[in-house]
């Protein structure tokens, strides 16, 4: 069954999703990154390149011929996605992703704002009620939340 990750109080959720995105690949993990939208999704583009001077997540977009051989796919939320691996699925969109449940994991990072905190309890239920296990995390303190 799915895991599923929730980290809170994010201050900035794209700059953890790259923290996070680069230390998964690190440990030999490969990433789908799904975004709520094309701006968001040029703007972790933009971030994976730049985020840590010496370091390089290579990545590109699911509809890229290389998105097989690449650790790191984007895609934006809403349009069809054939992911080319099921192991870790951040999701950075409001919604919950349709194909979640054939990932090993999936990675919920919600910001500060009501407009994120809302939809996130939402998919906090839905992923309760159908019985995932979950773990919630404070971002900015760095711990698990009891």
């Amino acid at each position: 069954m799915t895991r599923i990750q929730f980290y809170h109080n994010t201050e900035d959720p794209l700059a953890l999703a790259c923290e996070l995105t680069a230390r998964a690949v690190a440990g030999g993990r490969r990433v789908a990154l799904r975004l709520r939208d094309a701006d968001a999704a040029r703007r972790i583009d933009q971030l994976l390149w730049s985020f840590e001077q010496l370091a390089f997540v290579p990545h590109v977009a699911v509809d890229n011929p290389l998105a097989g051989e690449t650790p790191v796919v984007i895609a934006v939320a809403g349009a069809p996605t054939t992911w080319p691996a099921h192991d870790l699925l951040f999701n950075l969109a409001a919604d919950i992703a349709p194909d979640f449940a054939e990932f090993h994991t999936v990675v919920e990072i919600v910001g500060r704002d009501e407009a994120s905190k809302q939809p996130a309890r939402a998919r906090w239920m839905h992923y309760k009620q159908a019985g995932h296990p979950l773990k919630a995390f404070d971002s900015e303190r760095r711990e698990a939340i009891a």
